[in-house]
């Protein structure tokens, strides 16, 4: 078998429907008899919603979901305050001009979105296993042999790469004797779960106070369903049993209310908030990716969307190596994704301790929506103009009309594109396309409709009267060359 996946969640079902639509097979395997019951990453940021719209899931997670909410804010029964995410961050709203297909963060129960990656999995003709325990594994040269039970029996599993996507607790990461280097809260913890609820109005994320933003109990409105998921920040020394009962009295405490009344509790869990990651993402055929590699605090709703993004980055590559490309391709995982992982912990923690009150001077924003991660300046992003612009190799690959179809029209599917702006590139792509199998595109200027995604040249920051340029998207959606010739294109094609 080419790859076994440890864990069913996000990150190891993403990383099968990607694996799976390029025509490699793989099993995912998860001891739980069941995908995970709750709602737990239930904000799906906008970035990660371009990788569903390339997976073929967009239309599904649409319509299943709902833009986030806004904030609402009490004081016992009066409303004090009604802001939009952006608003609470301080970050100016997204706009579709400016190549951003989906500009509002969604919201969908985690369970629901798993629910969506399993189906697609399985009708990309990926393998889904529960019931099925990852006991050790040992790798050599040429593959990994794990060790599985499963529904209580011994079984012995070859693949040529292993992946633990087996959360915060991975025993893949700890079978590996990997670093989890980091800090935990000790002192804190955070109660969340999934229950009905009486006596309050409109689609919010309902923070109920009796007036200190920290004492507050959160109630979110899920999508698609009657259940909303309350949140409860606390200290070691306070955390009640779960039960409804134990809930219902932290909500009418820190309310100062008696009107919302509680019900059908579905799911709850406290944890302690822990901000670590491993030093290292890969050894020899083994990969960490997701909670297994990096935790943080839920701040931000940066969790769930960061580890799809591991899983997307992985995918494209396993999939190369597996169909002849250089093992160092492999490489380039950890050398992308770490650092982009030590900047969630960063910006997480920040939040967390921030805790929806105002930054401090000088602080700035929080960059939440995941469209600015970049992997400029590594092995796989190659910038040859002496005067980039604002838009450079690293960069996610913005959005753009182009007469009769989108730039994201164009680079939907498993396969690299070249783009051509201006100038006399037709000759320039029609050869890339010709010799090295990638898809292409000639942009020409002035063909923008109003409404749409934007203007290319715009959006790449690319002067449409100047010299033609030249760029290549990576798989994945991110800039791998700008050139203002063909060379450096067949170079890198030809290096990885």
């Amino acid at each position: 078998m080419p790859v076994l996946i440890v864990g069913a969640g996000p990150t190891g079902l993403t990383l099968g429907c990607e694996l799976a639509r390029r025509g490699i097979e793989c099993l995912v395997v998860d001891k739980a008899p069941g995908l995970f019951p709750g709602s737990r990453g239930k904000g799906l940021q906008p970035r990660t919603l371009e990788v569903f719209d390339d997976l073929g899931l967009i239309d599904a997670v649409l319509a299943a979901g709902a833009p986030f909410p806004s904030f609402r804010m009490y004081v016992g029964t009066e409303v004090t305050m009604t802001r939009t995410v952006e608003g609470m961050l301080g970050l100016a709203p997204l706009r579709r001009v400016d190549g951003v297909p989906y500009p509002n963060a969604w919201i969908l129960p985690q369970w629901r979105t798993d629910e969506l990656l399993r189906d697609r999995l399985l009708e990309l003709g990926g393998r889904l296993e529960l019931n099925t325990e990852l006991i050790d594994f040992v790798q050599d040269e040429s593959g990994v042999t794990a060790t599985l039970r499963r529904d209580g029996e011994p079984l012995t599993v070859r693949a040529r790469y292993l992946v633990g996507a087996d959360g915060g607790g991975s025993v893949v990461r700890k079978r590996l004797g990997v670093g989890f280097e980091g800090e935990t809260f000790e002192t804190e913890r955070t109660l969340i779960g999934d229950v009905r609820a009486q006596g309050l109005a409109g689609t919010y994320c309902h923070m109920l106070t009796t007036g200190s933003v920290r004492e507050r109990f959160s109630l979110w409105s899920m999508p698609g369903t009657d259940y909303y998921q309350f949140i409860a920040n606390m200290t070691a020394d306070d955390v009640p049993d779960l039960t409804l009962e134990a809930v219902q009295k932290i909500l009418d405490e820190r309310s100062g209310r008696s009107d919302i009344r509680l019900s059908d509790l579905n799911w709850i869990s406290v944890y302690r908030v822990n901000a670590r990651m491993v030093d290292r993402f890969r050894v020899g055929r083994v990969f960490l990716a997701g909670d297994a590699a990096h935790v943080h605090s839920s701040s931000g709703g940066q969790g769930l969307n960061t580890s799809v993004q591991d899983a997307y980055n992985l995918g494209w590559k396993l999939a190369a190596v597996l169909s002849g490309a250089r093992d160092r391709l492999l490489d380039t995982y950890e050398a992308e994704r770490f650092p982009v992982a030590a900047r969630v912990l960063h910006v997480t923690t920040r939040s967390h301790r921030r805790d929806f009150h105002d930054a401090e001077p000088g602080e700035g924003s929080l960059d939440i929506f995941q469209l600015k991660v970049n992997y400029r300046g590594g092995p796989l992003a190659v910038e040859t103009r002496d005067e980039p612009g604002a838009v450079r190799a690293g960069d996610r690959a913005p959005d753009g009309w182009c007469g009769d179809a989108s730039l994201f029209d164009l680079f939907r599917g498993t396969h690299f594109t070249v783009l051509g702006f201006g100038g006399d590139t037709a000759a320039a792509v029609a050869e890339v396309v010709r010799t090295q199998g990638v898809h292409g595109r000639v942009i020409e200027p002035g063909v923008v409709v109003e409404g749409t995604v934007g203007d290319p040249f715009r959006n790449y920051d690319i002067d449409p009267s100047g010299t033609g340029t030249l760029v290549l998207v990576r798989p994945d959606g991110y800039i791998g060359v700008v050139a203002t010739g063909l060379g450096p294109i067949q170079d890198f094609l030809a290096a990885w």
